[in-house]
C-alpha cells in the first residue's frame, strides 16, 4: 500500500463454457500460440478486467448477488467463427443463440458499483485466438469453423487475477429459484 492507497484487484465475471468444449477451445487456443492462453479458462465475459479497491470486494460481491437473482437459467449455442480484425487481432466462437441473454446480464453487472465505460460495444463469444500472427488467425478461423456446442448457463463467476498470471474463480453466482419461477 505505497502512499496509503489501497492496492487494486483485478477481477473479471463471466459464464464459464462447460466440458468438453471449455477444454476443447482451450487447447486450441494454445496451439495458436496464444501465450496467455493457459491462464485463461474457456469463457464469455460480462465483465472484462477491471481494477477495483479490496475494500470494495463486499460491495461488489453483493451487488454480484443481486444481479443473479434478477435471471434465470439460459440456453447458449456456439456456433461457427468470426473475427474482430482489422480492429483486434481475435478470432472467436460466435454466440448462434443466448445473445440477448448475455447482453441483459451484462448490463446487469456491469452496473453499481462495476460501472464502467467499455472500449468496445459489448460482444458475446469466446476467444479461440487473440494477438497471435495472422497465419494462426486464419487458421483458428478455418480449423474452428465447424465447432457447435450447446449448453444451459446456471449462473456466473467471479474470477480473480493471481500474481501468476492467472484467472481462477472465486464465487459462483447461480440463479435464483425466484428468477426461475418468474420467468
Amino acid at each position: 500500500m505505497p502512499g496509503g492507497v489501497p492496492e487494486g484487484v483485478l477481477i473479471g465475471v463471466s459464464l464459464a463454457v462447460p466440458e468438453p468444449y471449455a477444454s476443447q477451445v482451450q487447447n486450441a487456443r494454445t496451439g495458436y500460440g496464444d501465450l496467455r492462453a493457459a491462464g485463461i479458462p474457456t469463457h464469455i465475459t460480462l465483465l472484462p478486467p477491471t481494477s477495483v479497491s479490496q475494500d470494495a470486494l463486499d460491495a461488489v460481491d453483493g451487488h454480484l448477488a443481486r444481479a443473479a437473482e434478477q435471471h434465470r437459467p439460459f440456453r447458449v449455442r456456439l456456433r461457427g467463427t468470426e473475427t474482430f480484425r482489422p480492429v483486434s487481432q481475435v478470432v472467436y466462437v460466435r454466440l448462434d443463440e443466448g445473445i440477448r441473454e448475455c447482453r441483459a446480464l451484462e448490463a446487469s453487472v456491469r452496473s453499481g458499483p462495476l460501472a464502467r465505460e467499455l472500449g468496445f460495444p459489448y460482444h458475446p463469444h469466446v476467444t479461440v485466438a487473440h494477438d497471435v500472427p495472422s497465419v494462426e488467425l486464419d487458421r483458428a478461423q478455418a480449423e474452428l469453423r465447424g465447432f457447435d456446442a450447446e449448453f444451459t448457463v446456471e449462473g456466473f463467476s467471479l474470477y480473480r487475477f493471481g500474481a501468476d498470471e492467472v484467472w481462477r474463480p472465486v464465487r459462483t453466482f447461480a440463479f435464483t429459484e425466484a428468477a426461475r419461477a418468474t420467468r
